[in-house]
């Protein structure tokens, strides 16, 4: 079993930034990759950004240039840091982590962007 447990979030002017941090903990030995995904009222779960064991990287088309996906290998931490945010970035923000066959959710932060 894997716990993720989230933490940033909030609400911010258009243009602003936040960061999301997560941190693993549990059986934390077999992390294939670590992944960011959001959620809009009245949508549906969307990828956003993923880090991989050897440090690449995905990026959702709509945030690339604004969002980084970081890891600690050594904390067990996945980071996204969002910079020059959108209203239509506003969503509740779910922290996913692959071990071995299983993935695990975070709780979720809010997001929230005001024009």
């Amino acid at each position: 079993q894997v716990q993720l447990v989230e933490s940033g979030g909030g609400l911010v002017q258009v243009g602003g930034s936040l960061r999301l941090s997560c941190a693993a903990s549990g059986n934390v030995f077999n992390i294939n990759f670590m992944c960011w995904h959001r959620q809009a009222p009245g949508n549906d779960r969307k990828l956003v950004a993923c880090i991989y064991r050897d440090g690449s990287t995905y990026y959702l088309d709509s945030v690339k240039g604004r969002f980084t996906i970081s890891r600690d290998n050594a904390k067990n931490t996945v980071d996204l840091q969002m910079n020059n945010l959108k209203p239509e970035d506003t969503a509740v923000y779910y922290c996913r982590v692959v071990a071995g066959p299983r993935g695990y959710w975070g709780q979720g932060a809010q997001v929230t962007v005001s024009s």
